[in-house]
């Protein structure tokens, strides 16, 4: 059963750490020649999914307060990078016929991601071409987001 304690816990990481973390690092962003954050997000925070309603309501704060520290910190840019179903450690020991019947039925690309694939969105947003782009949360999912499920 969830706890307020839970719900603290949860945002502290997701939602007061990264707030922190570009506060402190404000000075030095603004010295910077191309000046921007990329928040790790979730599907979860644009689609509501998930067993923790804790998890997904955080990273959906996560989203909103990226769109509002990248319209109140210009020029630095501000986006998050909302990944979908990834092979990471978090999901290693979900047996492969679990995530294989998963990605058939919920994502668009019939598969779970990898870490690579995310690397290079975020990557992509840090590096000069991407000077125009603020305020967005880049789903990094396979299609899940666009399966109506």
């Amino acid at each position: 059963s969830l706890t307020a304690k839970d719900f603290q816990d949860i945002y502290g990481v997701n939602v007061i750490g990264p707030f922190q973390m570009i506060k402190a690092a404000k000075e030095h962003l603004l010295k910077s020649e191309n000046p921007c954050v990329v928040n790790i997000s979730s599907i979860a925070g644009i689609k509501g999914i998930g067993s923790s309603i804790a998890y997904a309501s955080s990273k959906g704060a996560l989203n909103t307060k990226t769109l509002s520290m990248a319209r109140n910190l210009g020029p630095i840019r501000v986006n998050a990078v909302c990944p979908g179903p990834i092979h990471t450690g978090m999901t290693q020991y979900i047996p492969d016929e679990d995530k294989q019947k998963f990605a058939r039925r919920r994502t668009a690309l019939k598969r779970f991601g990898n870490p690579e694939e995310v690397a290079h969105i975020t990557l992509s947003l840090v590096l000069p071409s991407a000077s125009y782009i603020t305020g967005a949360a880049v789903p990094v999912d396979g299609g899940m987001r666009a399966r109506n499920n």
